[in-house]
């Protein structure tokens, strides 16, 4: 799946970060800026969710 994250730099680094504790994150871009006078910027992650345990759970 294909997430974007959107804020400022600091917390979408921050999110993608700990999203990454819970799926299993395969790519993350740079950030991408938004258009002036936003100071706000993109971030996508590429990621699967978790695999499933031995009980067919989902870490």
């Amino acid at each position: 799946m294909r997430i974007r994250l959107h804020g400022n730099e600091d917390q979408c680094r921050r999110t993608a970060k700990r999203m990454a504790q819970v799926l299993d994150v395969l790519d993350t871009s740079h950030a991408y800026p938004d258009r002036p006078p936003s100071r706000l910027v993109r971030i996508y992650l590429t990621a699967n969710p978790p695999a499933p345990t031995a009980k067919g759970e989902t870490a």
